[in-house]
C-alpha cells in the first residue's frame, strides 16, 4: 500500500477504551484479592491496600514512620537481611500512605514469588520496629524535612491543606520536624496492630500470574492477622482560611496556591469538573499556562486538577512565580476562572481537551501496573473498572454549556482559599 506523506491521516478518538476486569478472590480470612492477568514479562506485582492514612493517626508522621518501618527489620530478618534479600532476587518493595489509605506493594519476577512473599509475610505480620533503625529513620526525615520546608512550594502545600480545610482538621494536618523527635516504637506497633490486619485491607495482583502464583499469594493473605472492620470517627467540619501569607524575606519566587473544598470523585459533578479544571490549567497547552508563561513569561509551569480524597474532595491550583510578579499572577488565575464562568469555551478547545484525556487513560491502561492502579482506585471508591469508560463517554458528551454552567455555579469567587508564600 502507498501512503500519501503529503497529507496528515486523520485522528480517529476510540469511543471507548478496551480495560482488563479483575479476577475477584477471596481468602479465608475474608480478604478480597483483585487478579489482573496482563503482561508480556514474567513479573507480578501485588499491592496490599490498609486503610491506614494519616487521617487516622492519633500524632504526626504516626501512619507515614509505620509503612516506612515495615522493612526495617522482623522476628526473622533483620533490615540488612530484608534489603540483601530483595537485591539478591531482584525484587523492588515500595511503601506510600495518603490522607486515607497506606499501600505496600512488591514487584518481584514470578519464579522468585515463593521466597518474596516470605519477606512480605515477615514485613506485614511480624515487623518488629526496631529502636535503631527507627532512630536512623526520625534522624533522616528530620533533616529532609527540614530541608524542604526552606521551600516556597513546600512550605504552601503545608499551608494549602489547612487552608482548605482549618486547623486541626484531619485532612489538613502537617508535621513540624521536632515532633519526630517524640515518634517511639511502641506507638508504631499500635497503630499497626489497629489497621494492618485482614479486615482492613484489600490486594491487587498484576502481570504475569499464573494460577499457582494465585493460590501462592491467597495463602499469603490467609496469614494476615485477623481482625474486624475498624471504626471510624466522623470528620469535623471544613472551616477554611480564605487568605494566608507568610513572607520570607529575600525570596526570589513566591509558591501561590489557590482552591476550594468541593466534593469527592462519587458526587456526579466530579467528572464535569475534571473536564473544567483540565482547560483551565490541566495540560501544557491550557489557559493558565498560555496565560502565565507564554504572555508574560511568570512562571515555568501551573497546574490546576481535582483532587479526590475518600471523604471529601477539592480543587486546586499550583504555580511559582517571580516574586515581583506575585500578586498580578493571583489577579490573572482569578481572571480565567471569570473567564470561564462568563464565555462558552470554543468547540476546537474543548475537543483538544476531551482527546488530552482519552490519551492519557490510554496511556495509563497501556500495562499490567498501570490498570492496577487504575483498579486500587475504582475498589477505594466502591466501584470498578467500567467506570473508565462511563467517565470516557460523560466526558465525549460534555458540552460548552455544561461546563460554563458548573463554572458558575462551583467557580464563584468568594470561597476561594489563597496561599502565598514568598513575597507578596
Amino acid at each position: 500500500m502507498n501512503l500519501d506523506r503529503t497529507h496528515q491521516p486523520p485522528i480517529r478518538i476510540p469511543e471507548s477504551v478496551p480495560v482488563l476486569f479483575p479476577v475477584e478472590h477471596t481468602a479465608g480470612n475474608g480478604v478480597k484479592l483483585y487478579a489482573i492477568e496482563a503482561g508480556e514479562q514474567e513479573l507480578i506485582r501485588l499491592s496490599l491496600v490498609f486503610r491506614a492514612g494519616t487521617r487516622f493517626q492519633s500524632r504526626s508522621f504516626l501512619a507515614s514512620a509505620t509503612v516506612n518501618m515495615l522493612i526495617e527489620g522482623s522476628r526473622k530478618y533483620s533490615a540488612q537481611e530484608i534489603s540483601e534479600k530483595m537485591d539478591f532476587y531482584g525484587a523492588y518493595f515500595d511503601a506510600s500512605v495518603d490522607r486515607d489509605y497506606a499501600v505496600v506493594s512488591l514487584c518481584c519476577l514470578s519464579k522468585f514469588l515463593p521466597e518474596m512473599l516470605d519477606i512480605l509475610e515477615q514485613s506485614v505480620v511480624y515487623p518488629t520496629f526496631p529502636e535503631a533503625e527507627l532512630d536512623t529513620y526520625k534522624n533522616k526525615r528530620k533533616q529532609n524535612l527540614l530541608i524542604e520546608r526552606e521551600k516556597v512550594a513546600s512550605r504552601a502545600r503545608e499551608l494549602f491543606g489547612e487552608a482548605l480545610y482549618g486547623k486541626g482538621h484531619p485532612y489538613g494536618l502537617y508535621g513540624l520536624p521536632q515532633e519526630y523527635d517524640g515518634l517511639k516504637a511502641s506507638q508504631l506497633k499500635a497503630f499497626f496492630k489497629t489497621f494492618y490486619h485482614a479486615g482492613n485491607c484489600f490486594a491487587v495482583a498484576s502481570g504475569k500470574a499464573s494460577a499457582e502464583n494465585i493460590a501462592q499469594i491467597t495463602d499469603f493473605l490467609n496469614r494476615l492477622p485477623s481482625g474486624g472492620a475498624v471504626s471510624f470517627t466522623e470528620l469535623p467540619a471544613v472551616k477554611p482560611l480564605f487568605r494566608v501569607v507568610e513572607e520570607r524575606a529575600g525570596a526570589l519566587q513566591s509558591a501561590i496556591r489557590i482552591g476550594k473544598v468541593l466534593f469527592p470523585r462519587t458526587h456526579p459533578d466530579f467528572i464535569g469538573m475534571q473536564v473544567l479544571l483540565m482547560l483551565l490549567g490541566g495540560y501544557f497547552g491550557s489557559r493558565l499556562m498560555s496565560n502565565l508563561r507564554e504572555e508574560r513569561g511568570y512562571t515555568y509551569g501551573v497546574v490546576a486538577s481535582m483532587v479526590n480524597l475518600e471523604d471529601s474532595g477539592y480543587m486546586a491550583i499550583g504555580t511559582e512565580v517571580r516574586a515581583e510578579f506575585t500578586e498580578d499572577a493571583v489577579k490573572q488565575v482569578f481572571a480565567e476562572i471569570a473567564r470561564l464562568r462568563d464565555e462558552a469555551v470554543g468547540s476546537e478547545e474543548l475537543t483538544r481537551v476531551k482527546n488530552m484525556i482519552t490519551g492519557e487513560f490510554m496511556r495509563i491502561l497501556d500495562g499490567s501496573f498501570g490498570i492496577a492502579d487504575v483498579t486500587i482506585e475504582n475498589v477505594q471508591n466502591r466501584t470498578s473498572n467500567e467506570y473508565v469508560n462511563r467517565y470516557l463517554k460523560e466526558v465525549k458528551a460534555i458540552t460548552p454549556a455544561r461546563l460554563q454552567s458548573l463554572a458558575q455555579k462551583y467557580l464563584k469567587e468568594e470561597g476561594f482559599v489563597t496561599v502565598i508564600v514568598g513575597k507578596p
